[in-house]
C-alpha cells in the first residue's frame, strides 16, 4: 500500500496538551444508583430539598437552657433549674422554655423554643432530689448548672449547614463518600453521572509476548508486553474502562484485524508503531481506515514519538513503545484527557515545588520528566526530589520507585543541587516510613 508521510510537528508539551483538551469533550450522562456512582463525575447539580439541620438541634447530650439564666454559674455557685421535659433523639419538644427552666436533650434532638444554649452533662450535677450519682436530673427534678462555659453554645441552628435550594454538590465534582452522603441528605439515591470513557488498548510488535508465555520470556527470545497491563491499570485509576485488544503483529492485516475491536470505544491507545521505523505500520493502517491526524511528535523526553488524532468518533493516542515513555506520556497527556471526557471540572494533577537533591546535567531542547522519590525537606518545607536511578526510557523500575515526575525545562546549562523545580505527584505513592499526620 502507499505510505502517507507525516510531518513532525514538534509541539511543546504545553501546546500538545492544549490541543488534546481542545479536541476532547465530556461524554454523555446516565442515571445510576448513588453507591455505584462512587469515583464518577456528577453531571448535574444536587440541591438541598430542605434546610439542614431541619430545626435548632442539640450538639451535645445535656440540658437546653437560656444563657441569661446560667451566666455566672460555677462549682462554688451552681445555678438550679427545673427540668420540665425530656427530648430524645427523634423526639420533638412539646413545651417552650421559660426563665429558670431546663429541658433534658440528647445529641441531634430539637431544642425547645426559648432555649439558646445546651449545657453538656459534664457541667451539671443532680440537685438534692437526685442521689443516684449519675449527674442527670429527670423531669420534675432540679439540675445544678456548675459552669457557664456552654452559655450560648452547643446549638446547631436550623439551616446552618444548608438551606433549602442550596447547591450541596456542584456539577463536575468527582463523587467521594462525602458527596454521596450530601446527595443522600438531599434525598437523592440515584444520580446523573458522566459515562466512563471506554479505552481500547492495542499493543504492536512481533517481539511481544503476553506475561504468561514464560518460555519465551525466560529464553530471551521475546519481550513481555507489560505496557498493556500498566496502561490498563492507569486507565482504571483515571476513572475509565480498559478494553485490551491484545498484540497486533508487524503486518498490516493483523493490525486491521485487531483494530476491529475498537468499535464502540471512546478512546484508542496504541503502543509502539508511533516512530519512523520501517516496521512501524500502525500509522499506515490508521491512515487507510480514515484516521485524522492532529499532531505528531512532541518536544519531551521521554515520549517524543507521540501522536494524537481521531478515528471517526474515537480519540486516538499513539504512545511510544518503551515502558517508561508510555506511562509518562499517559500521565502528562492522556490522563487529563480521560478526566475531561469523564466530565471532571479539574483535570490536572496538583503540582509541587521541590528542590533537587543532585546536580542534573544539561539536556537537549526538550522538556524532561525525571522520575524522583520525594523526601522531607528542611528548608522552607519543600520536599527534596531525588532521582530514582538511571533514567532510561526502558527502565521500568525508575517508575516503580518514583512518587513524582520532576519537570526539567528545556534550557541550556546545568541544574545544580538545591534548585527549585516543579513536580507532578504520581497517584498513591508508597508512604515508606512516613510518620502519622497528627
Amino acid at each position: 500500500m502507499s505510505r502517507i508521510h507525516w510531518h513532525a510537528d514538534w509541539l511543546s508539551v504545553e501546546g500538545a496538551l492544549e490541543r488534546v483538551l481542545r479536541r476532547t469533550r465530556p461524554l454523555g450522562a446516565e442515571r445510576v444508583p448513588a453507591l455505584t456512582a462512587l469515583g464518577r463525575t456528577l453531571a448535574e447539580e444536587i440541591r438541598a430539598s430542605a434546610d439542614h439541620p431541619p430545626w435548632d438541634a442539640s450538639a451535645m447530650d445535656g440540658y437546653a437552657v437560656r444563657a441569661a439564666d446560667v451566666v455566672g454559674a460555677s462549682a462554688h455557685r451552681p445555678v438550679p433549674l427545673m427540668v420540665i421535659e425530656e427530648v430524645p433523639a427523634g423526639g420533638l419538644p412539646e413545651r417552650n422554655l421559660g426563665p429558670g427552666q431546663a429541658t433534658r436533650v440528647m445529641t441531634g434532638a430539637p431544642v425547645p423554643l426559648g432555649a439558646d444554649s445546651v449545657i453538656r452533662v459534664e457541667h451539671t450535677a443532680g440537685w438534692a432530689t437526685r442521689t443516684d450519682g449519675t449527674g442527670w436530673a429527670g423531669v420534675g427534678e432540679t439540675v445544678a448548672i456548675t459552669s457557664d462555659a456552654d452559655a450560648g453554645k452547643n446549638v446547631r441552628r436550623r439551616g446552618e449547614d444548608v438551606r433549602e435550594g442550596d447547591i450541596v454538590v456542584p456539577r463536575g465534582r468527582v463523587l467521594r463518600a462525602a458527596e454521596i452522603g450530601a446527595a443522600a441528605m438531599a434525598g437523592r439515591l440515584h444520580l446523573r453521572v458522566h459515562r466512563r470513557p471506554v479505552v481500547a488498548i492495542l499493543s504492536n510488535g512481533d517481539e511481544l509476548i503476553e506475561p504468561d508465555d514464560r518460555a519465551g520470556a525466560i529464553g530471551g527470545r521475546r519481550v513481555v508486553n507489560s505496557n498493556a497491563h500498566a496502561l490498563a491499570a492507569a486507565v482504571l485509576s483515571a476513572g475509565a474502562e480498559p478494553r485490551m485488544l491484545g498484540i497486533a503483529r508487524d503486518n498490516e492485516d493483523d493490525i486491521r484485524t485487531h483494530l476491529a475491536g475498537v468499535t464502540g470505544a471512546d478512546v484508542l491507545i496504541t503502543t509502539a508503531g508511533a516512530s519512523v521505523g520501517e516496521f512501524d505500520l500502525v500509522r499506515a493502517v490508521l491512515d487507510e481506515v480514515g484516521f485524522e491526524l492532529e499532531f505528531w511528535r512532541i518536544r519531551m523526553q521521554p515520549g517524543s514519538p507521540f501522536f494524537f488524532g481521531r478515528l471517526g468518533d474515537t480519540v486516538v493516542f499513539g504512545l511510544p513503545g518503551n515502558p517508561v515513555s508510555a506511562l509518562v506520556t499517559f500521565e502528562v497527556l492522556v490522563r487529563p484527557a480521560l478526566r475531561h471526557m469523564a466530565g471532571r471540572s479539574a483535570v490536572h494533577n496538583r503540582t509541587l515545588v521541590v528542590r533537587t537533591a543532585e546536580r542534573i546535567p544539561p539536556g537537549i531542547d526538550r522538556t524532561r520528566f525525571l522520575r524522583v522519590r520525594l523526601e522531607p525537606g528542611e528548608r522552607d518545607g519543600e520536599p527534596i526530589a531525588r532521582l530514582t536511578g538511571p533514567q532510561g526510557s526502558g527502565i521500568s523500575t525508575s517508575l516503580v520507585a518514583a512518587d513524582a515526575l520532576m519537570i526539567v525545562p528545556a534550557r541550556d546549562g546545568v541544574i545544580e543541587a538545591g534548585e527549585r523545580l516543579t513536580a507532578i505527584p504520581l497517584l498513591e505513592p508508597d508512604p515508606g516510613e512516613a510518620t502519622p499526620p497528627f
